[in-house]
């Protein structure tokens, strides 16, 4: 990839995307790592896609010259937004008409084509995630379902790293099965694997602060692992190589200054 460059979410979008990106991509091959997001991906090429939520490191190539542009949400707000069926995504890419559904799609695609640089395409991408985060109930689900699922998700992704999966039903007033089930439907799949996904990422941003310490050990440590060989274990599970190779590849952003969880 050419090039790829992280840009700030609208503020009023804050709480919806984790970035805004923009990209010439161009043969070689990436290496993108999950991290509990949902992208949707415009390419010059004429596709518009969104990116499901991932469960291991994946790899893709380009034809040279290719522009894209995309929109990452944060972890659990695709479902809501987007009105993604977010388990049925899990580790794939879905036609965008069939989410947003054809008419709207179409007018959609039209747009980013006719705009004249990615700046306004993204500014379209922006709308379009505006427009249906204030018109959209989460899979139209009663109000007090989704204040619910809401609280799920945001207590999810907050917990301290050592909260186990039993803590966080009990703080929830759920029972394990159904914290399962609450947190398939709005990040893909459940708590642990999330939890797990979320800690590598935490990793990844504590290993490149410029400040960072190169002892793994030690920011095994500080991300929340046991140890270094929980942290290996976790990486090649999820991204299919060790940490130490994942520090040395060029990779996109994760979930940028979202909360940490463990």
């Amino acid at each position: 990839m050419s090039w790829y460059t992280p840009v700030a979410a609208e503020p009023d979008l804050s709480g919806e995307l984790a970035t805004a990106w923009t990209a010439w991509a161009g043969g070689a091959e990436r290496l993108l790592v999950p991290d509990g997001c949902v992208d949707v991906l415009w390419l010059s090429t004429g596709r518009l896609v969104v990116c499901g939520p991932e469960t291991s490191g994946w790899s893709f190539s380009l034809p040279d010259g290719v522009e894209a542009v995309g929109v990452r949400l944060r972890p659990g707000r695709a479902a809501s937004v987007l009105g993604l069926d977010t388990p049925g995504a899990l580790n794939r890419r879905v036609a965008v008409e069939d989410v947003l559904g054809g008419r709207e799609q179409r007018v959609l695609l039209e747009r980013l084509h006719e705009a004249p640089g990615p700046r306004d395409r993204l500014a379209l991408l922006h709308g379009m995630v505006r427009d249906r985060a204030q018109g959209r109930p989460v899979l139209g689900a009663p109000a007090s379902r989704s204040a619910s699922t809401a609280a799920v998700v945001s207590r999810t992704l907050t917990a301290a790293p050592d909260t186990t999966v039993a803590d966080l039903a009990r703080e929830s007033a759920l029972s394990e099965r159904q914290l399962h089930r609450r947190c398939v439907a709005a990040f893909g799949y459940g708590p642990a694997v999330l939890r797990r996904i979320l800690r590598l990422q935490r990793f990844l941003r504590m290993a490149r602060h410029p400040a960072a310490t190169t002892d793994l050990s030690v920011l095994a440590a500080m991300a929340g692992y046991t140890d270094q060989s929980h942290l290996n274990r976790d990486s090649r599970a999820l991204a299919g190589v060790p940490p130490s190779a994942l520090l040395g590849m060029h990779l996109t952003d994760g979930v940028g200054d979202m909360p940490d969880a463990g």
